[in-house]
């Protein structure tokens, strides 16, 4: 029998992250020695107490029943928290759930726009801010992010007719994957942008508690105008090692967090209530675990950054999020090849970037998921390679 998918289906091809995956393996069952810092996913523990509220709540029956609600527990813990984090006033109505901001992100786009509604992301970006209105029939347009302007977009250079057109534009500081932060006047900015061309802004604020050298990590609503013009998304996978969890929540506007809420309640019952449960307490509960976490990846981030430096490999240091965002060295090909050539002489896997659009060609993006020591050792196995010097770099 024959079978007939859909343009949309046809149009994934695998994954990068399964494609590397399959080369790991490959090189495990030959006996290499691997290193992968490809995937972001934290190798810190949950904090105890936060353990503890999913396992309690997970004893009492009831709680496995769909929880169709956010619980008003959770909904003041978010308040307290986005007030005490951020110094933001929120209301419950201006708070909702999801399942992971990589599921809102996927879904927002049906709340927001019609088919062929242009819709803004950055490019490089992380792909499901494209992939989500694209799945929806809107018209996505990627605006630039270059080094030399720190990763930040140049509001001025977006044609005037691209910015009309516009419904909603996605933001995201600290960005993933090019591990760079904006200032006060880049938001203030923004805000004035999607004031005068009325834009919906979404702000993905996945690693406000994973920056570095000395930065304040803040929230977008915490600027005058924001909660007019937009919404933020904010995660506990990476603060508080949740991913597998998945629980993020959108908050700000109440007419968008609104809309969207009524448009999931068609396909979702609710967050998994001992999830909720673990939810508010790692709100709730002391964050001293959070800032040590911050700390041990900042020294990651400069043995590592540092240590390429050492042998000849210009890579900075990442100002935020838990990656860091290397140039590709010269003569090296383009980032997949040169991806697959460190695999192959050194065993460390990290993710071309261009798997995060055209402009991430040229750089690789690598996690910061192994302890210093660690670290070291993956400097050490690349200068002993040979890789760098055999290249002339």
């Amino acid at each position: 029998m024959e079978f007939e998918f859909s343009k949309k289906a046809d149009s994934f091809q695998a994954g990068i992250f399964a494609i590397l995956n399959e080369k790991k393996e490959e090189m495990v069952k030959a006996g290499k020695k691997v290193y992968n810092l490809s995937v972001g996913t934290p190798d810190f523990k949950p904090a105890p107490h936060i353990m503890e509220a999913v396992s309690e709540a997970a004893k009492d029956p009831e709680n496995y029943k769909y929880a169709l609600t956010d619980r008003p527990f959770l909904l003041e813990a978010v308040q307290n928290f986005y007030k005490r984090r951020f110094g933001v006033s929120i209301e419950p109505e201006e708070i909702m759930t999801i399942n992971g901001s990589q599921e809102g992100m996927a879904h927002i786009a049906w709340a927001l726009c019609n088919p062929g509604d242009v819709v803004l992301t950055p490019n490089p970006g992380y792909p499901i801010f494209s992939i989500g209105p694209s799945l929806c029939g809107a018209d996505v347009r990627t605006y630039p992010l270059y080094r030399e302007n720190g990763f930040l977009p140049k509001l001025s250079d977006i044609p005037e007719e691209t910015a009309k057109a516009a419904k909603y534009m996605l933001v995201s500081y600290p960005l993933n994957p090019v591990c760079a932060t904006a200032n006060d006047a880049f938001y203030e900015e923004l805000i004035a942008f999607a004031k005068k061309y009325n834009i919906i802004i979404l702000h993905d604020n996945a690693y406000s508690d994973i920056i570095y050298g000395g930065r304040e990590g803040k929230s977008f609503l915490s600027y005058e105008g924001a909660k007019e013009v937009g919404v933020e998304f904010y995660s506990l996978s990476k603060s508080y090692n949740l991913t597998g969890a998945r629980i993020s929540f959108v908050i700000g506007n109440q007419k968008i967090v609104d809309k969207f809420r009524s448009v999931r309640t068609q396909f979702d019952y609710g967050v998994f209530l001992p999830v909720q449960y673990g939810a508010a307490a790692a709100l709730n509960g002391p964050q001293d675990a959070v800032l040590a976490q911050c700390e041990e990846y900042e020294r990651r981030n400069q043995t590592f950054c540092g240590g390429l430096r050492s042998i000849g490999w210009d890579v900075p240091d990442s100002e935020g999020t838990m990656f860091v965002w290397a140039p590709v060295p010269k003569g090296h090909g383009t980032s997949e090849e040169f991806c697959m050539e460190l695999m192959e002489k050194t065993g460390l896997i990290g993710v071309p970037g261009s798997s995060f659009g055209s402009l991430g060609e040229g750089f690789m993006r690598f996690a910061l998921v192994e302890p210093v020591p660690v670290m070291q050792e993956i400097v050490k196995a690349i200068a002993e390679s040979g890789l760098l010097k055999r290249k002339g770099e």
